[in-house]
């Protein structure tokens, strides 16, 4: 991994990661890039009492980290055993509490995996990925967002799901999605000091996945411990001097060769926030991408109107 801190608004910068963003469209081969994931034939078909790992970042977002981890300790899994794990950075005061908070619980069948660096190695979030897949000693590594809450029978469910597979990369088919809360919502108001807390599922809505995207990454330990996250991709695996917008997991699927097979996982939630808390918060520039993310939002909501009319 390059030591050197790159300006994510540097030009140069912006242009290797349109270079693999253009490679990941197809434009050239995965190969030349990395090598192949194990054969399927390679791969352990694992069975029984499934190990996951789950694999998430936290940067100025305790309040919604705060529900994912609250979903661990309010839905223990039976049939699976889960590490926790949770990249942070030590100056981020408020995570760093919430992690002190959950870290004293002792779950059934969970353990807490908090691992702290610097910020400018979990800016690019692809860097703690790539890690947490090269060391897992997990059956399946579960790539996920802190806005992902896995409710009632979730993480049992998926262990169901995944009882010899030797699949590369699986995705829930389906996910429920809450309204956009607005910064001071109660529901985000509601988590801002470390505690235990639950969502309405009354509120949320069921969206259909085609595909394995950023948070629903779900893949075979025997891969993640060979290909590791992006690996072999520099501009991936580089330290940047703030927040980077996420587009390994585009060039992840590309890497693996499959967009991921959907599978029926049950209870996967996500909670939907306008404000972007983990961006610099001042400038035309932030203001400019807050009203980009409205817009964007009310394109989605038009759109999940007209399918359930059609439904």
């Amino acid at each position: 991994m390059a030591d050197r801190v790159a300006s994510a608004g540097g030009l140069g910068y912006r242009l290797r990661l349109g270079g693999i963003w253009l490679a990941a469209s197809g434009l050239v081969p995965a190969r030349w890039f990395q090598p192949p994931p194990p054969k399927k034939s390679e791969r352990a078909a694992r069975t029984g009492m499934l190990h996951v790992e789950i694999v998430s970042h936290c940067w100025r977002y305790a309040h919604l980290m705060a529900y994912q981890l609250s979903s661990l300790v309010n839905h223990p899994p039976e049939d699976v055993v889960v590490t926790m794990t949770v990249f942070h950075a030590s100056e981020d005061a408020e995570t760093v509490r919430l992690l002190e908070y959950f870290g004293a619980m002792e779950v059934p069948n969970v353990s807490w995996n908090w691992q702290a660096r610097d910020k400018t190695l979990l800016f690019r979030r692809s860097i703690g990925r790539n890690e947490a897949a090269l060391a897992s000693g997990a059956d399946w590594v579960w790539f996920t967002d802190c806005d992902v809450v896995f409710h009632e029978g979730c993480l049992d469910g998926l262990g169901k799901a995944l009882q010899g597979s030797r699949e590369a990369l699986v995705y829930p088919d389906h996910e429920f999605c809450s309204p956009v809360y607005e910064p001071g919502d109660p529901v985000l108001e509601a988590a801002r000091e470390p505690c235990l807390v639950e969502i309405d599922t009354a509120t949320f809505v069921r969206q259909e996945r085609t595909r394995a995207t950023g948070p629903l990454q779900i893949t075979h330990g025997d891969v993640a411990r060979a290909c590791g996250y992006c690996r072999d991709i520099p501009v991936y695996q580089q330290p940047t001097d703030r927040w980077a917008k996420a587009q390994e997991d585009r060039a992840f699927r590309w890497l693996l060769g499959t967009g991921g097979k959907p599978v029926e996982i049950p209870s996967v939630y996500r909670i939907r926030h306008q404000a972007k808390g983990r961006y610099r918060r001042r400038g035309v520039h932030s203001r400019l991408r807050t009203r980009v993310r409205q817009a964007q939002l009310r394109v989605r909501e038009r759109g999940n109107s007209a399918d359930a009319d059609q439904t």
